[in-house]
């Protein structure tokens, strides 16, 4: 089993401000990938970094082996047409039907007769559990159908690579389920790769195949499932266990109480 995304050496900022600070993560073939940390960490950057959507101050990242970083306009976009994304909240088109978003790469994309991509959209649908959903409005979904038909969207092109942003953000616990377990069928049945970052350490861990935790810039901690679980690292102790105070402090730095209470007399 081959990588399919590797990062060596990664670093990116924004001005002054250090978002990643030499970062070395591997994504195989056929696996699901889970990047957490807390809120600013950069797990959606190295997203946008794999992408091609900005470009790293320093280090390498192929996908496929290809750089990215190094690919002219026109062979990112070939690249980008094998990566799928499903974006936090779905980012569904509010004006399209159902059938119609995730038809959408299919026309924009490829030159297949009518015929074929309302098979393949029927069939991508199906694969989500909402076939017969196809006429409906976003507005008339609820949050985790939304989220199912963002899927079959990000799948209608059949990548080798897909990528979540917080694929379990506000979803109640029946559609949290329903949404990690497609991920998982959708990478084993397509042979696909899937990169997920998330905050949601509990049902991550019950899917991936491996786990990367990010801390201020830089790998804190990686794993397997068990590893991670079975981690005495303070940091991931504490993110696996929803700990208010630990290396992440549960107080930003301040003066000590008492000396603002002085103030305030």
């Amino acid at each position: 089993m081959d990588n399919l995304v590797e990062i060596e050496n990664v670093s990116f900022g924004y001005g002054e401000r250090q978002v990643l600070k030499g970062i070395n993560l591997t994504a195989r073939r056929g696996q699901v990938i889970a990047i957490m940390g807390n809120s600013g960490c950069g797990k959606t950057t190295l997203l946008r970094l794999i992408g091609g959507q900005i470009k790293p101050s320093h280090g390498t990242i192929k996908v496929a082996g290809l750089e990215v970083t190094t690919l002219k306009q026109h062979e990112l976009y070939q690249l980008r047409r094998k990566m799928g994304m499903l974006f936090q909240f779905g980012a569904l088109f509010t004006d399209m039907s159902v059938f119609e978003n995730v038809a959408f790469q299919l026309r924009e994309h490829t030159q297949l007769p009518e015929d074929v991509i309302h098979d393949l959209v029927l069939m991508k649908l199906h694969a989500v559990g909402l076939r017969g959903a196809a006429d409906l409005m976003p507005s008339e979904l609820s949050g985790g159908m939304a989220r199912r038909v963002a899927l079959a969207r990000a799948i209608a092109l059949e990548p080798m690579l897909v990528m979540y942003d917080e694929p379990f953000a506000g979803l109640d616990p029946i559609s949290l389920g329903v949404t990690g377990n497609l991920i998982r069928k959708l990478t084993d049945t397509l042979g696909l790769t899937s990169i997920v970052v998330t905050h949601d350490v509990q049902e991550s861990l019950k899917i991936v195949d491996y786990v990367y935790f990010v801390s201020e810039g830089v790998i804190e901690a990686e794993g397997t499932p068990a590893q991670i679980h079975a981690s005495d690292l303070p940091f991931v102790h504490q993110f696996v266990h929803g700990e208010p105070d630990g290396p992440v402090p549960f107080h930003y730095p301040a003066r000590t109480y008492e000396a603002d209470l002085r103030l305030g007399a």
